[in-house]
């Protein structure tokens, strides 16, 4: 399970960017990572991983949103751009020529939400139930 190593890595990025920062004793309230569907990372193997990654460290009780980014691709010779399904039909429907991947293969940290930063910010009243949802499946 690749899931393991990647939220190991994602979680010692984090850890990482709050002590650069100078948020030190801040905790993770939440994370938001993008997956794209082509990625070959699987949202529920992440989700559970991350859970065991994150323990001891600043994002032990952070909650896991999971955005998924479905695949797309383009034709070079009609212009056609796409949605390529699952699995990926890269065959342009329109011409019969061969498609370029645009999207889908992403695997990025896309927002990383502080404790301390909403309460700086006068947010100190905001809950958890406050932080956007992203589409996934359950929710940490």
């Amino acid at each position: 399970m690749h899931e393991l190593s990647i939220a190991v890595a994602v979680v010692d990025q984090v850890e990482s960017a709050v002590r650069e920062h100078g948020a030190g004793t801040a905790r993770v309230r939440s994370l938001t990572l993008r997956v794209g569907e082509l990625s070959g990372v699987v949202p529920r193997a992440l989700d559970f991983s991350f859970g065991v990654a994150a323990e001891g460290t600043v994002l032990a009780d952070a909650r896991l949103l999971i955005e998924t980014v479905e695949g797309r691709a383009h034709c070079e010779g009609c212009g056609r751009a796409t949605a390529t399904g699952m699995p990926p039909d890269l065959w342009c429907g329109a011409c019969s020529r061969a498609m370029s991947l645009t999207g889908g293969r992403e695997l990025e940290i896309a927002q990383v939400v502080l404790d301390d930063v909403l309460q700086e910010q006068g947010d100190g009243d905001r809950r958890e139930e406050d932080v956007p949802e992203a589409s996934h499946v359950p929710h940490r």
